[in-house]
Parts: C-alpha cells; sequence; structure tokens
C-alpha cells in the first residue's frame, strides 16, 4: 500500500522520465514526498517561477524528444506555467504538466485556487484531463505519456486531486511505456512523390520540427544532395540540417532574407515534410495562396491532422517524416537534373552572411564570425524573443551535432530556462543563450535554479536598453513618437555576480574573444552583458534609417 503520489511517480520512472521542473506546491505534498526517495532516478529541478519551470520542461521535450516533466500547484501555479504549454504546442514539443487540484469534495465551489483545467486549456494542450481515482494513475499517465509523443508531439496538462493524491493503493505502477510505431510510409506514396519531384524544374524541400531520427536527418540531407534539391528550415528549425551542406539553402522566419522568399514563391514543386505551414514561415499566408497553393505542394506530417489543414496538398502523406525521407532515399536519384537552381540558392544564401559593419560598440555580426570559429561541434544555442534572436537564428551555421533551442511561439524569457534544461540534460556540452536586455529580465530569476541545479550556461545579453522588436513596428508605423519601450536595467554583469556566476560588460568589439575565453573557463557560468547600439536594430538597416524611410512614406 502506497499513496498516489508515490505511484505517480514510480509511473513516470518506469516511462523513462529523469528530471522534473516544477516549483512546491501544497496541492501536490505527496508528490513531493515521493521524489524524497529518487534521487537519481527522477529528480526534481528546483525552479523560481512556473513560467521558467514551464519553459524548460518545453525545451527539454525539444532537445531530447522525451516529455519534458513539469509539476506545478494549483491556481496561480499552473497560470504561470501556461507559457510552458503555449510555447510546447508551437513547438510540437513533447511535455506533461501536472499540477495540483483542490480535493474534489470542494469541486465547482471556486474553492481557493480553482481552475477548471479542461476549459482553461482545452484548446491550448493536445488533451487536459483530471485522474479522479487514485486506482487510475497509471492508465491516465500511460496514455498522457503516448499522447504528447506521437503524432504531432505537444504538451498534455493533467491536474491532480489532493485528496486522490494521498489515497492509498495497491494498484500497480506500469512496467514500461509502450511501443508506438510511427506511420510507415506505403510504397505508392513514396513513388508518386518522386515521379512528382522527377518532373520538376524548380522543386524545393521544406522542413521542419525537431521529432527527426538521426537516420531521418541524414537521409533527408543526402537526397537533397543527391537530386540537387535546395532545402529550407521553417521557423527555427535549421538546426535539423546540416548547414554546411550545398542543399541548405535558407531558413523561413521573421525576418526571412529575400532570396529564401524568392526560393519558395518560384518553386513549382514544394516537398513540405514535418511542417505545420506557420504564420511565420508563410510571411503570413502570403508566399502560399489558401487554400490552393500555385505550386504543386507534397505534405508529409506524422499527423493526418495537419494535411490540408491550411493549404490543400497535391499529395498529402501521413507518415513518419523520418521513415518517409530514408525511403526517399533508399529508392536511389531521382535522375540527371541541372543543378543551377540549387546552385544559385546556395550562393543567394552564402551572400546573405556578408555583413555591413554594425553602428554598435559591440559588432554581433563580428561577434557571430567569432562563435563560429571557437564553439564545439555539439554547443547547444538557446534564445528567447526579439530583433537579438536574428543572429542565433539567421548568423551561425549549424553544424554536426549544434541544435538550436528557440521558441516559434515568440515568447520573450525562454532562452535562459532553455540553457539550463539544455545544460541539465547534457552538463558536458557548451550552451550558450542569446538574450536581450527585455527579455532576459522576463526570467533571470532562474539563474538562481541553474546554480542549485549545477547547471549555468553562458548567456550574451545584448543590451541596447530598449524592446527592440516592438520599437522596430513604432518607427516603421509611429515615426519618431516613442512609447513604452525604452527601459531603465540594472547592472547585470553585477547581478550575475550577486548569483554567483562570472560576470562582466564587454563594450566593446575586441574585447568579446577574451571575454569569451573568460566566461567559458569560470566553471560557474558566466554572464557577460554586450554594449549594443538602438542604432543597429537590424544587421542591414539602423533605427534612424527606419525612422526617415517611414517619415517620407507618410509625407
Amino acid at each position: 500500500m502506497r499513496h498516489g503520489g508515490r505511484l505517480l511517480v514510480e509511473c513516470l520512472v518506469a516511462l523513462g522520465a529523469r528530471k522534473a521542473f516544477g516549483v512546491p506546491g501544497e496541492s501536490y505534498l505527496a508528490v513531493l514526498d515521493a521524489l524524497h526517495d529518487t534521487e537519481g532516478a527522477l529528480d526534481y529541478v528546483l525552479c523560481r517561477n512556473e513560467g521558467g519551470a514551464g519553459f524548460m520542461a518545453a525545451a527539454w521535450g525539444k532537445l531530447t524528444g522525451t516529455p519534458g516533466i513539469c509539476m506545478v500547484t494549483r491556481g496561480p501555479g499552473v497560470t504561470n506555467a501556461s507559457i510552458g504549454v503555449h510555447t510546447a504546442r508551437q513547438d510540437s514539443a513533447p511535455m506533461l504538466l501536472f499540477v495540483g487540484q483542490v480535493a474534489t469534495d470542494m469541486k465547482g465551489r471556486e474553492a481557493f485556487q480553482e481552475i477548471d483545467y479542461r476549459a482553461v486549456y482545452g484548446t491550448m494542450a493536445k488533451w487536459a484531463v483530471e485522474i479522479d481515482r487514485v486506482e487510475r494513475i497509471p492508465e491516465i499517465v500511460s496514455r498522457a505519456w503516448t499522447v504528447a509523443t506521437t503524432g504531432r508531439p505537444g504538451p498534455v496538462v493533467i491536474a491532480l486531486p489532493e485528496d486522490m493524491l494521498s489515497s492509498v493503493t495497491e494498484t500497480p505502477a506500469i512496467s514500461a511505456p509502450a511501443e508506438i510505431l510511427p506511420p510507415v510510409p506505403s510504397g505508392s506514396a513514396v513513388a508518386k512523390t518522386r515521379e512528382i519531384l522527377k518532373g520538376a524544374k524548380r522543386p524545393l524541400i521544406f522542413f521542419g520540427g525537431a521529432n527527426w531520427t538521426e537516420a531521418g536527418k541524414t537521409a533527408l540531407r543526402r537526397f537533397a544532395e543527391e537530386n540537387d534539391i535546395p532545402a529550407v528550415a521553417v521557423f527555427r528549425y535549421l538546426d535539423m540540417f546540416d548547414n554546411h551542406s550545398p542543399a541548405f539553402c535558407g531558413h523561413a522566419g521573421v525576418g526571412m532574407w529575400p532570396s529564401t522568399r524568392k526560393l519558395i514563391e518560384e518553386a513549382d514543386v514544394i516537398l513540405a515534410i514535418n511542417l505545420r505551414f506557420g504564420e511565420n514561415s508563410t510571411l503570413g499566408y502570403t508566399l502560399l495562396k489558401v487554400p490552393e497553393p500555385d505550386q504543386t505542394v507534397l505534405h508529409v506530417h506524422g499527423s493526418d491532422g495537419e494535411l490540408g489543414k491550411v493549404y490543400r496538398p497535391a499529395l498529402g502523406v501521413h507518415a513518419d517524416p523520418s521513415a518517409f525521407a530514408e525511403a526517399l532515399l533508399a529508392e536511389g536519384p531521382l535522375g540527371p537534373r541541372d543543378g543551377a537552381w540549387r546552385a544559385e540558392a546556395r550562393a543567394a544564401y552564402e551572400a546573405g552572411f556578408d555583413l555591413p559593419e554594425q553602428p554598435s560598440p559591440v559588432d554581433m555580426g563580428k561577434v557571430m564570425t567569432h562563435l563560429a570559429k571557437v564553439l564545439p561541434d555539439d554547443a547547444i544555442l538557446t534564445n528567447g524573443a526579439g530583433n537579438f534572436a536574428v543572429w542565433p537564428g539567421y548568423f551561425f551555421r549549424y553544424g554536426g551535432a549544434q541544435r538550436l533551442l528557440a521558441p516559434q511561439s515568440g515568447a520573450m524569457g525562454y532562452g535562459l530556462p532553455a540553457a539550463i534544461a539544455a545544460k541539465v540534460a547534457h552538463p558536458e556540452r557548451t550552451v550558450v543563450c542569446f538574450a536581450g536586455d527585455g527579455d532576459f529580465q522576463m526570467t533571470c530569476q532562474e539563474l538562481a535554479t541553474a546554480a542549485q541545479a549545477g547547471a549555468q550556461p553562458v548567456v550574451l545579453i545584448l543590451n541596447n536598453g530598449i524592446y527592440g522588436t516592438i520599437r522596430a513596428h513604432q518607427e516603421r508605423h509611429y515615426p519618431a513618437r516613442v512609447s513604452g519601450t525604452t527601459m531603465v536595467s540594472p547592472d547585470f554583469a553585477a547581478l550575475a555576480r550577486s548569483y554567483g556566476y562570472h560576470g562582466e560588460r564587454v563594450s566593446r568589439t575586441e574585447d568579446f574573444a577574451a571575454a569569451f575565453d573568460r566566461a567559458l573557463a569560470s566553471g560557474t557560468g558566466a554572464v557577460l552583458d554586450l554594449d549594443i547600439s538602438e542604432e543597429a536594430l537590424t544587421p542591414r538597416v539602423t533605427l534612424s534609417q527606419m525612422r526617415a524611410a517611414a517619415q517620407k512614406a507618410g509625407q
């Protein structure tokens, strides 16, 4: 006989959970009691805010492919954590959010911190459920794990009534996760795809998602290379394809390069594999006509719910993306092809790295060039949201085992928690977080979480004193009428040192290399506060140029 909290933890361990991120609460004391005995099997990473915990769980799911576990209390705890649920949903990342609930005899009375989780999370999560009887814990937790990891991966919210967790039971825990085989591509689907691609004059591979196997990623790259087909990543998934490959030709997202836009618009056949056709990757659904594009679209996805959701494909294939890529490759090359289309696209991509000198004390173009030289082949880069995200998102070539953790949801504050989750998962790897000064202050208290967990990354704060993305919109639509976008911030280096980190201010480009060396060697994690001019709002257009253009257009 043991209480429901212990049964829950036993089930999570059997499923393969190894870390849980959370903030404690009285509503799930029985779970915390069970975690007292699971050190080394299932460790609880104590966070400082439920939003940070939610981000860590979402990032864990995106990085590892297994559900990130988050545990929070009812009411304020779960509403704080909702940003992680939304991020995991838009990232298609597996996540389980366990939340305390009022006792079953108090439900429906608006008891202290009571929330109807099904109503609140019904559209945000893949599934929202409440466990009303202790005996059903194994059944529902097992199902939640399966829902989170199959089809289009995503978050599941599980409510835990306090009295259910404290109830005792002899119900056995599950023994292991169910083996759910992904949908296999049919021979006819592979053959028809190859036939259409063979007849294309300007084919394009448009790919996304983090749930690729290594074999699947390799197969997709080799298929693109062998057939001279350019490949373009959707928003914030460029790390799924070797950027050094001659077939890699760009990244479709916020700040999309003109060369990438041209590729998508001029393609006659698009093999869209493992993407959901989000707003940012289609320039607000303008690059392809809704619902029937001019381009011939072949859409492959592991969830049939994504096929035809926005665009009607000429061919929709319900199949695991990695299995489909391997099947395409196994049939051999499509046949002779003029490589000019792919070569031109690659040349345009390469030309995009030629930047003017940035009008800033610290030139981020030169910083990225240095990082490309010194970061190891398995480095993990993270970022939240803001104009600064263009640097890790567009001006770093990902190769080897390098990864990018960045939110498709555009959530500020994601970068630091994601970096912490990455260091928890892979303490031996170099993890670098890019953050704006506004972005960093959303979750900077999680520096304490990282220090306590021994998972300290290197943080680069691109400090320009403004909310850069919103200022850019202001200057384009309401030039010279600045309102609500100028910030007064603390001394970030001193703040870092107060948390036990190495911290320093970098005021010149030529000082960055030595400062970064010191950050890597510190052993405590580090925060480098980079002096960035507000004029360097985008890599190629200054704030003043933006304002002048808007004023001229309004005359």
